[in-house]
C-alpha cells in the first residue's frame, strides 16, 4: 500500500522511489516536496499535515484507544531497530527491542473509521531532525475552510490526550520538555509520613501549597493574580528534596501537574530555555514548577529575563513555583527579597533534638519486622542526644551503616536473617569509645555542635579543632544492648567524617566572590550532573 496509489497512477513514479531520489539530492523544503508528492499520488484524498510531537498517534494507539498497523508489504518502509537495556544492571532480563520508524505507512483505525497516514523523519539543514505525520481522509469530508472534519476530530482527541500526563512528570533538560515515567514512579513512594520536620513548619507548608490550589476563586474575587512562589533554603540534607517529592505526590490527587527543571542549558541558549519553560507551565496550569538549586540556575546573564517571566508579562495564573537552594545569600535580592515573585521562604534548619527523636522512631518502626533487633524506646532519645548537629542525611547514613555493619558481620553465615548472635558478634568487634579525650588520643577528631564548644587535639602537631562526641548517660539496662553499642560507634565514625568534610569545604572555598565550593553531604551529588531519577532517590 505504501507504493500503490489510486487507479490510473500505475504509470507514475512510486512514492517510495521518489522519496529515495529526493533524499539523495539537493532540497530546500522537504515538507513541501513531500506534500506535493502525496497530493499527486493520492489525488482523491485530502492531506492533513500534523506534528507527532503535539499528536502522538502511535502512543494513543499503544494506550489502547485506537489501532495502528505498520504496512510492511513490499519493504516500503524504513526503520531503525532499537534496543533498550534493563533500567539497571541489578535488573534481570535481556532488555527490549523496538523500532524507530523513519518512513512508514500506517493503517490507523479510530472509532470505526480508517485514517491511513504516513510518518516521515528527515534531517534538516540545521542538523535537527524533523518528524511529520500526513493523514489521508476523503475529499468529501472537507469543509469550507479546506480542512477535513473527520481528521480534525481525530487530531483534537489525540492532541488532547498527548497534552496530558499519564503516570509521568515533565522534566526540562537540554532545552526540551520530556515526559518521564521513572520519575513519576519514584515520587509515588514519597509521603509526608516520611518527612520529619518541625511540626508547625510542616503543617504551615502543607497548608500553604494546598490552599493555593484550592483558592482560585478568592484570588479572582479580589483581582489578585493566582500565582505564588516559595523558596526552600537551608543546610544540605535537612529535608528540602524529600519535602518537594512529598508535595509532588500529594498534589497528584488535586490533578496538579509537576514540572521539574533540571537545567537551563540548551542549544538555542538560556533565554530560549526560560521562555519554553514558562510557556509549558502556562499551558499545564494548574501546576507545580520546580527549580532545584535555584542559585545555580539563574546566572547574571539571564537574571532580568527570568524575572520578567516570573513577573508574568503574560498570565502566570495557576503556577506555584518552588525554588530550592542551599545558599540563600547567593540569590539575587530581586528573587529572595521581593514578594509577588517568591512570596514565602521556608528555612530547613539542622534538626533539633525532638526531630532527631522522631527520625529514630521512624527507623524503629521500619525495623519492627525483625524481632531479633532489640530497639528499646529509650534508644531513640540516647541516639538523638549523640547526634547533635547531624542533618537528616547524616541520620540516615547512621542507620544505614549500622545495618550494613550488622549484615557484614555475619557474611559467612548461610542464614541471611539478622539474629541475636550476629548482633552480639558485631557489637563485640565494634570498639566503643565513651570518653571524648580518649577518642581524640586514638586519632578520631570530634567537635560539639550543641553549645558551639571546641576542643583542641593536643596529640596533633598542627593542633586541629576537633568535634566532641556528646557524653550521654546510658541506663544500666541498655549498656549491653548490641544495637546501641553499634550505633554509638557509627556516631563516632560519622563525626570524624563531618570534620574531614569540613576540612575539604575550607580547602575548596572559592577565591573569587560568588564562586562555588565543593562541600559534600551523604546522598548528595553535584547539581549539574544529577539525572532526574537520582534527584528522586534522595531523602
Amino acid at each position: 500500500m505504501g507504493d500503490a496509489g489510486d487507479a490510473g497512477t500505475s504509470m507514475r513514479i512510486p512514492f517510495f522511489t521518489a522519496w529515495k531520489d529526493h533524499c539523495s539530492g539537493k532540497r530546500t523544503n522537504t515538507e513541501l516536496t513531500v506534500l506535493e508528492t502525496f497530493r499527486e499520488i493520492h489525488s482523491d484524498k485530502h492531506i492533513t499535515v500534523v506534528s507527532p510531537q503535539s499528536c502522538d498517534f502511535l502512543g494513543y494507539a499503544q494506550a489502547g484507544h485506537a489501532h495502528a498497523q505498520l504496512i510492511t508489504d513490499g519493504d516500503s518502509f524504513v526503520s531503525q531497530r532499537t534496543y533498550k537495556a534493563p533500567a539497571s544492571r541489578l535488573e534481570s532480563g535481556d532488555g527490549k527491542l523496538g523500532d524507530n520508524v523513519i518512513f512508514g505507512h500506517y493503517d490507523y483505525t479510530f472509532q470505526g473509521s480508517h485514517f491511513p497516514f504516513y510518518l516521515l523523519e528527515w534531517n534538516e539543514a540545521t542538523g535537527l531532525k524533523a518528524r511529520v505525520a500526513y493523514i489521508l481522509s476523503p475529499k468529501s469530508d472537507v469543509n469550507t475552510h479546506a480542512h477535513s472534519t473527520s481528521a480534525d476530530h481525530l487530531i483534537t482527541v489525540v492532541g488532547r490526550w498527548t497534552s496530558q500526563l499519564h503516570e509521568e512528570i515533565y522534566v526540562f533538560d537540554s532545552g526540551v520538555w520530556l515526559k518521564n515515567h521513572d520519575l513519576w514512579s519514584a515520587v509515588q513512594s514519597s509521603s509526608w509520613d516520611d518527612v520529619i520536620l518541625d511540626v508547625a513548619m510542616k503543617d504551615t507548608l502543607i497548608n500553604d501549597v494546598s490552599s493555593f490550589f484550592d483558592s482560585r476563586s478568592v484570588y479572582e474575587e479580589y483581582s489578585v493574580p493566582w500565582k505564588r512562589g516559595i523558596i526552600f533554603h537551608g543546610t544540605p540534607g535537612c529535608g528540602k528534596t524529600i519535602s518537594i517529592k512529598a508535595l509532588m505526590n500529594n498534589l497528584q490527587g488535586k490533578d496538579v501537574a509537576s514540572l521539574y527543571v533540571k537545567s537551563f542549558s540548551g542549544c538555542q541558549g538560556l533565554q530560549h530555555s526560560i521562555r519554553v519553560i514558562f510557556t509549558q507551565a502556562r499551558n499545564m496550569a494548574p501546576c507545580l514548577l520546580i527549580f532545584e538549586d535555584l542559585d545555580s540556575l539563574v546566572v547574571d546573564e539571564v537574571r532580568s529575563y527570568f524575572l520578567n517571566e516570573v513577573d508574568g508579562l503574560e498570565s502566570n495564573n495557576g503556577i506555584l513555583m518552588i525554588g530550592s537552594t542551599n545558599h540563600l545569600e547567593r540569590l539575587d535580592p530581586g528573587i529572595s527579597k521581593r514578594p509577588s515573585r517568591f512570596d514565602r521562604k521556608y528555612h530547613f534548619k539542622l534538626p533539633g533534638e525532638q526531630e532527631r527523636i522522631l527520625y529514630c522512631e521512624y527507623w524503629k518502626k521500619k525495623l519492627e519486622k525483625n524481632s531479633k533487633i532489640d530497639f528499646q524506646p529509650e534508644i531513640c532519645e540516647i541516639v538523638a542526644k549523640l547526634t547533635d548537629g547531624f542533618s537528616f542525611a547524616y541520620m540516615k547514613e547512621l542507620f544505614v551503616q549500622t545495618l550494613l555493619a550488622i549484615v557484614g558481620g555475619r557474611a559467612e553465615s548461610e542464614d541471611d536473617r539478622i539474629d541475636e548472635e550476629a548482633l552480639e558478634e558485631v557489637a563485640e568487634k565494634t570498639h566503643i569509645v565513651d570518653d571524648s579525650a580518649r577518642l581524640a588520643q586514638e586519632g578520631e577528631s570530634t567537635q560539639s555542635t550543641a553549645a558551639g564548644e571546641t576542643t583542641v587535639d593536643s596529640t596533633s602537631e598542627d593542633a586541629k579543632v576537633a568535634r566532641q562526641v556528646p557524653e550521654v548517660h546510658v541506663p544500666e539496662h541498655l549498656q549491653s544492648n548490641a544495637l546501641l553499642r553499634i550505633l554509638r560507634k557509627q556516631v563516632a565514625v560519622l563525626i570524624r567524617d563531618m570534620d574531614s568534610t569540613k576540612d575539604d569545604e575550607v580547602a575548596n572555598r572559592p577565591k573569587i566572590p560568588g564562586g562555588r565550593g565543593a562541600a559534600k553531604t551523604p546522598g548528595r551529588v553535584a547539581r549539574r550532573t544529577m539525572p532526574p531519577l537520582e534527584f528522586l532517590r534522595q531523602k
